[in-house]
């Protein structure tokens, strides 16, 4: 059971270093077609998709990957307080 909340931790931080370099990537003029983007914006799209829906936009600011990054935040406290 451990070795299963310890990978949904790891994925979580994965998750949230993807995050993170896409918003960072998105601050440099990259090329559309750069494979690193492309593999960033497949691994974090399936997340901050739905979180677009949902969250509006504040002129050219995106609220969702902050809020992503809060969430996944959270599951690593509770999995973490759950493996205590």
């Amino acid at each position: 059971m451990d070795t299963l909340l310890d990978v949904i931790i790891i994925l979580c931080q994965v998750l949230m270093a993807a995050i993170f370099t896409r918003v960072i990537l998105s601050w440099l003029s990259t090329r559309p077609g750069n494979p690193l983007v492309t593999i960033i914006d497949a691994i974090t799209e399936p997340i901050l998709g739905p979180l677009r829906r949902i969250i509006p936009s504040a002129g050219t600011f995106d609220f969702s990957p902050l809020v992503a990054m809060m969430l996944l935040y959270v599951i690593i406290i509770v999995v973490d307080q759950v493996s205590s």
